[in-house]
């Protein structure tokens, strides 16, 4: 009862992301887009650093993330601050068009051991968009394009529906509370 009582201070005390709207069309192929939309409290450059770089992700994303050795475009992320470099805990992304501060592409070319369809997903490619929303506010889109038709597809879209737009709520969050410090335990590491 206690964490629980806990749990629910903490959110209440962190200041609400905006709502992030969702939506999927099919395409004539027959491939699905899935596209967030949310606007964050932050410039577009500042929204721009921390979509399109290494460290910027670090800021909001995932504890881990380092450039491929001898591969500028390509980095590699990981939910275990610990991973080692290229081991089954990272993923792979490769970044391509990039558009300053307007868009950056990037898609994933290797997922963790397990990932459930992950040949379908590495032909998936997802674009940050930005816009200004007067001077202190960006709109960001982030576009997913190449989901599969079927079940593959429709699991891949289920799974990135949730967990992008969590993402995108903790890359608000990261503009009104600051940077994740990702090594501050959680509430419940703590018990």
């Amino acid at each position: 009862m206690r964490e629980m009582i806990l749990t629910f201070l903490l959110l209440a005390a962190a200041p609400p992301a905006q709502d992030v709207t969702v939506s999927v069309s099919t395409e004539s192929d027959g491939t699905r887009t899935l596209v967030h939309e949310i606007v964050v409290p932050a410039p577009v450059e500042e929204v721009w650093q921390a979509v399109s770089t290494e460290e910027g992700w670090q800021t909001w994303a995932v504890p881990l993330v380092r450039q491929v050795a001898g591969s500028p475009d390509r980095f590699e992320t990981s939910y275990d601050p610990s991973a080692a470099p290229g081991s089954a805990a990272t993923i792979e992304q490769q970044w391509g068009k990039r558009d300053r501060p307007r868009r950056v592409e990037f898609r994933t070319t290797r997922t963790p051991d397990g990932f459930p369809h992950a040949e379908a997903y590495v032909r998936v490619t997802s674009t940050f968009e930005l816009a200004p929303e007067g001077e202190k506010a960006t709109r960001l889109r982030l576009v997913g394009t190449g989901y599969a038709p079927g079940a593959e597809g429709d699991e891949l879209l289920a799974f990135f529906r949730e967990g992008n737009r969590m993402s995108l709520e903790q890359l608000h969050r990261r503009f009104t509370t600051g940077p994740i410090d990702w090594k501050k335990p959680s509430q419940q590491e703590k018990k």
